[in-house]
């Protein structure tokens, strides 16, 4: 546990930090933690895999030597998108270093999710700022670039924002905009009149605090009928980070995509020897107990096609040789796809396992922040980066946090649990709370009942099975029902304590519904909503001051 000083509204606030190794956390994969503790053992996986933040810079060379796009026409298209987005000067800045033939980018990104998403999203554009701020202190000219997924069709995913209501428990709202249909991509999603509705029903919701005034301002500017989707999410989250100089990246932007359009061409051209390469590999990793992330088919294509109404449409490789759309409307043979890609990229975009590969063809890319999925992704990507004879970017993973609040560290020391105790569930934890902290007598005697139980109907069972086996397999039978009824009578009456009072339970679900929502971590449901309410735009200042690069475990910080 260490000491962090931060920025707060009446001068300095300091916080605590402490670290928690993910191998302790329930439910991560074995390529992650794996590649977490030692990447460079994966090396067969990501050829470049750095073990330390320290030695990346022995990449920038060979990043350099391989970057051959127009450094003006990428500062122009990205100068346009964060003027769209209301930048502030320091982003500009950093936008004109990165024409410099020496400036290297660091790079992360998620979907366009409603009020920004899940927290990680900030989590992941803070982590790419530090270490851009780390690499320029060293003498690198490096800048922070936020790759906004606008092209992802999956407005489900990122359509809903969850958050702590007033009653403290987990509430959500959604955006629900007529005309969305599937296949659309979120930034051709226009918002109407039902976002006022969303936004209305969120602030019915959430509590009242000083912060509240600026949080509706905040939304109400960014989040309006009209606006497209992920125009809104760009500016919002411009609006939080604007002053660490991130710069935000929509690949829809045409400039963008005509600087794409020769790696698309060369992929369209070596499509078939990525799909082998990509099954091969996936096979690799599935032998060895890693699950592949990407289901990699023989009809497999890595780019889709836009369609004259805005949809992305996958291409499957039909049995006679052609690409067909997943509807079957379109057909075209490889050539086809070639020429078109060259004159009209804007037709195109990338899929999962192809687009990291084009995000790092059109920036500098030193180094990717990602979450664990990501970093599984690029076990199968490296062989997409390999085919089209590109350097294979390094990924880190993003900076991972749970802030607990006052309240929380106050409930958690008085019933003597740690964070890590919650995963267990409050279920399994309230008989312990109950017991030990509300009605130790009533507990014991459960305890004592259920053990002189169990005595008897042993003593019973060893004189039927003498008498006739069957009688004591009868008996097996009826005694599990026994214990399994006043198991049943001690969980009740454990809740039945809990419910007397009202104001201890409130504290002990609104715990578990803050710092382990849906039983997953933080991080991964919660949005910015419920700490911008709580502690205005100083939580961001809180978190970026929280960054440690070089600490892998996930973070537990206690405001």
């Amino acid at each position: 546990m260490h000491e962090i000083a931060c920025r707060g509204p009446q001068g300095t606030v300091t916080v605590k930090a402490d670290s928690l190794p993910f191998e302790r956390l329930p439910g991560q994969s074995n390529l992650f933690l794996q590649y977490l503790k030692n990447p460079e053992s994966l090396k067969r996986y990501y050829p470049n895999a750095i073990n330390s933040r320290i030695d990346i810079s022995d990449r920038i060379r060979d990043v350099l030597d391989n970057y051959s796009a127009d450094r003006d026409a990428l500062c122009d298209a990205l100068a346009a998108t964060n003027r769209n987005f209301g930048a502030f000067p320091k982003t500009f800045e950093n936008i004109e270093l990165l024409r410099q033939p020496d400036t290297i980018a660091i790079v992360t990104g998620q979907q366009a999710g409603l009020f920004t998403g899940p927290l990680y999203t900030i989590y992941k554009a803070l982590s790419a700022v530090r270490m851009a701020e780390c690499l320029r202190l060293s003498g690198v000219n490096a800048v922070p670039v936020f790759w906004v997924a606008t092209e992802d069709h999956d407005f489900e995913e990122v359509s809903r924002a969850s958050f702590i209501d007033k009653y403290g428990s987990l509430s959500a709202v959604k955006a629900e905009p007529a005309h969305c249909h599937e296949n659309l991509p979120v930034g051709h999603i226009r918002l109407d009149e039902s976002i006022g509705q969303t936004l209305d029903e969120l602030f019915r919701q959430l509590p009242a605090t000083e912060f509240t005034v600026s949080l509706k301002d905040l939304l109400n500017s960014t989040w309006y009928s009209g606006r497209y989707f992920g125009d809104a999410f760009g500016e919002m989250l411009t609006r939080l980070l604007g002053n660490y100089g991130l710069i935000l990246l929509c690949p829809m932007n045409s400039e963008l995509k005509r600087l794409a359009a020769p790696i698309y061409v060369k992929a369209i051209e070596k499509s078939s020897e990525i799909v082998e390469a990509l099954v091969k590999r996936s096979g690799q990793l599935t032998a060895e107990g890693f699950p592949a992330q990407v289901h990699i088919t023989e009809d497999y294509f890595p780019l889709f096609w836009q369609a004259n109404d805005d949809t992305r449409n996958a291409l499957k490789r039909s049995s006679d040789g052609t690409f067909r759309t997943k509807d079957g409307l379109k057909e075209f043979t490889l050539q086809e796809l070639a020429n078109l890609a060259a004159s009209e990229p804007q037709r195109f975009s990338p899929s999962v396992v192809l687009r990291s590969v084009v995000q790092d063809y059109i920036l500098p890319t030193l180094v990717y922040f990602g979450g664990a999925a990501e970093i599984a992704y690029f076990a199968q990507s490296s062989e997409v980066y390999r085919v089209l004879e590109r350097p294979v970017t390094p990924i880190f993973h993003r900076q991972s946090f749970t802030f607990i609040e006052p309240r929380h560290s106050r409930t958690m020391r008085r019933y003597g649990l740690d964070f890590i105790d919650l995963f267990r569930g409050l279920d399994a934890l309230l008989p312990e709370i109950v017991e030990k902290h509300f009605d130790r007598e009533t507990g014991r005697l459960f305890a004592d009942v259920e053990e002189k139980i169990n005595t008897e109907l042993r003593r019973l069972d060893e004189r039927l099975a003498t008498i006739d086996p069957t009688l004591a397999e009868n008996l097996a039978k009826r005694r599990r029902k026994i214990l399994y009824h006043i198991a049943a009578l001690r969980h009740k009456f454990h809740r039945s304590q809990i419910r007397r009072d009202e104001t201890i339970r409130n504290q002990i679900e609104t715990m578990f519904s803050t710092l382990l929502p849906n039983g997953v971590l933080q991080e991964r449901v919660l949005s910015i909503i419920t700490f911008y309410n709580r502690y205005g735009r100083h939580f961001i200042d809180w978190v970026y001051e929280s960054i440690d690069l070089d600490d892998k475990d996930h973070r537990v910080v206690y405001l």
